[in-house]
């Protein structure tokens, strides 16, 4: 409309990190200039980077009051109260977990990159069962081939394991006889006698069954995840999952009554066609469940995602009514923020808030989150992320694809020895 804006700002060239600041405030002024332009104030402001809650202990570490963090964090980022106030009640839940990490232990993730079917919204490196059946069972030769390596590794290095999470894919998409395989290779490589946590991805309601969750309890797993999305018939066909909720609730109470005492179930805000009443109703479905912790979504779009290309419309619904809807229920029924991360292209700029009751958090989605302790990864698209005593952080990253690590599954392997170079360096 030919309207113009502008916005200035002064900076001592004597103070500390000099252009980094004048690159900061340059920011901040655009982003205030473009924020009465177009009317939209985005309630992350100028943050970026998926670990606001990691900046935030920083300053509480030292010795930042709420209300000063909540200050600084408007006045540097535009970030808004209520966000502020979000990442700094997550950070005093993370605090005494933090706290009580155990020196020499590190995470153990494994990778199982199969699904019965591939979401219309999905970007991670996973396959339908029909399209990557020839791979598997080569795949979950070597994967238990890696967990002997790592396993070695681990012994030698006099490590020892504090949490182990399967996750992929949906490692529940195995048939019965190969997930048994690869949870008793996991407790044939490593001692898991102090495991303070054992998650298993159950994701997909339709591949859980009563055997398959005696084979999970058998192995000592004592965590896993139920995956509803939406309570929304209609919007689960939309996005390509082959089950209904029904199966959600026959499958949660399944394993409840196979003795399985910490949940977590996911739902997506801003999924294709949902609206904001449908969303409540999850919302509240869930709640009934009474799961022990609730993961809430912020539908994200990538490009490997089909989603991408048939495009999105959001435009009658509000994502972020739909996240406070979720943040004031679950609050309301003890359910408290406890891990949080952001990326890209997230609808409407928000953020993935895990909630759970008080003694409930996942220790691993926290561990990965904080970069605190040293997860050995194992299988496609795994990555192993290294971290020394000063909090330095080196990766090793195995290859995307199936096919690709069934191909060059002997190179791979070789590039092993750095996580024992990485150890002699530190320890």
């Amino acid at each position: 409309n030919g309207k113009t804006f502008r916005k200035s700002a002064h900076i001592s060239n004597n103070c500390e990190n000099y252009r980094n600041s004048c690159e900061l405030e340059l920011c901040r002024l655009i982003y205030i200039c473009l924020e009465k332009i177009t009317g939209i104030s985005p309630e992350w402001g100028l943050l970026t980077g998926i670990r606001p809650v990691k900046r935030v202990s920083a300053l509480m570490d030292k010795g930042m009051t709420e209300s000063e963090i909540s200050q600084f964090l408007y006045e540097k980022y535009n970030v808004s109260r209520k966000k502020s106030m979000l990442a700094f009640k997550t950070a005093v839940v993370q605090r005494p977990i933090i706290k009580n990490i155990r020196k020499n232990y590190v995470s153990l993730y494994i990778s199982v990159p199969f699904c019965p079917t591939r979401c219309s919204y999905c970007s991670f490196v996973s396959h339908s069962m029909t399209s990557a059946s020839k791979l598997i069972p080569d795949y979950i030769r070597l994967l238990c081939r890696e967990l002997e390596i790592l396993g070695d590794i681990v012994k030698n290095l006099d490590l020892k394991i504090d949490t182990v999470y399967f996750g992929g894919g949906t490692p529940t998409s195995l048939n019965p006889a190969q997930l048994e395989i690869l949870m008793k290779k996991t407790y044939e490589c490593f001692n898991l006698s102090e495991i303070r946590e054992y998650n298993i991805e159950a994701g997909r309601p339709d591949t859980i069954t009563q055997q398959k969750l005696d084979t999970i309890k058998k192995f000592g797993a004592t965590r896993i995840s139920i995956n509803p999305q939406t309570f929304n018939d209609d919007v689960l066909k939309i996005i390509g999952r082959h089950h209904n909720s029904k199966q959600t609730v026959n499958a949660f109470r399944l394993a409840r009554k196979c003795g399985f005492e910490n949940i977590n179930m996911d739902i997506i805000a801003g999924l294709p066609s949902d609206t904001n009443e449908s969303f409540h109703k999850t919302i509240d479905k869930a709640v009934c469940l009474d799961p022990d912790s609730i993961t809430v979504h912020t539908l994200t779009v990538k490009r490997s995602a089909s989603l991408y290309q048939d495009g999105i419309n959001t435009d009658n619904v509000s994502v972020s009514e739909m996240t406070d809807y979720a943040y004031n229920t679950l609050l309301k029924n003890n359910y408290y923020p406890y891990y949080l991360y952001r990326q890209k292209n997230t609808v409407e700029n928000l953020e993935n808030i895990g909630y759970a009751r008080k003694n409930k958090e996942s220790l691993y989605n926290i561990y990965i989150m904080d970069e605190i302790q040293t997860i050995l990864g194992a299988g496609c698209a795994a990555s192993t992320k290294l971290v020394s005593p000063d909090g330095k952080i080196k990766r090793v990253h195995n290859y995307k694809f199936p096919y690709e690590y069934i191909k060059n599954f002997d190179e791979l392997m070789k590039k092993k020895s750095e996580i024992m170079d990485f150890y002699k360096q530190f320890f």
